[in-house]
């Protein structure tokens, strides 16, 4: 994959019915089976969801139709393979916020993100205790909940070094025989301080 094909920016005016596709929890999931493990079948991401390969196949055809997976080169010509167009889909979230009902659609998306954590957790402890992951594994995994106060300016600073390092480490060991696929996750959620009740006496 090219490097400038690499990420699709969604823009909420213009992309709505993309956006709204991808909402649907099968759709994420062939997507994200293609931008992990390559291009395959209809049938072959059936027998991965435990869905029946007609409703793999029509779901994939709608990712085509918005412009989220495309034909792959093809074994034979019995069945088409598909392929993820893109290895990352992003919007602003301010522009997501402001366009008609897009904060209902970012809230859907950020549910399935979530969906998509636990089952990673949950097949990476697998892989450890079945020995598909080394021991050498278990000290750098986890997951973290920092606190940090930061200011709007410094979170998205933060979010950039964050891509950058990403990339970098990625290119660096994109040669290596040890690298494995890395589910990661990050969150960055502000919240407002907590009301206090107007009626209570100090």
């Amino acid at each position: 994959m090219d490097s400038e094909d690499r990420g699709r920016v969604l823009d909420p005016a213009q992309d709505g019915a993309a956006l709204k596709a991808l909402t649907h929890p099968l759709r994420l999931t062939l997507l994200g089976l293609l931008r992990q493990h390559g291009p395959a079948t209809a049938s072959e991401l059936a027998v991965r969801t435990g869905e029946s390969s007609a409703s793999t196949s029509y779901h994939l055809r709608v990712l085509a139709k918005y412009a989220f997976v495309a034909e792959a080169d093809h074994r034979d010509s019995r069945e088409r393979r598909w392929k993820s167009v893109h290895d990352v889909t992003s919007w602003s979230n301010e522009a997501m916020r402001a366009s008609p009902g897009g904060s209902v659609i970012l809230s859907v998306l950020h549910r399935r993100q979530i969906e998509h954590l636990q089952q990673s957790l949950d097949r990476h402890e697998a892989d450890l205790d079945s020995g598909r992951l080394g021991e050498e594994w278990q000290e750098p995994s986890g997951v973290s909940d920092l606190l940090p106060r930061l200011t709007p300016e410094s979170l998205a600073e933060l979010w950039e070094v964050f891509r950058a390092k990403t990339a970098e480490l990625t290119a660096r060991d994109a040669e290596d025989p040890r690298a494995e696929q890395v589910v990661l996750f990050t969150a960055g959620l502000p919240l407002a301080p907590e009301a206090t009740d107007a009626g209570e006496g100090s």
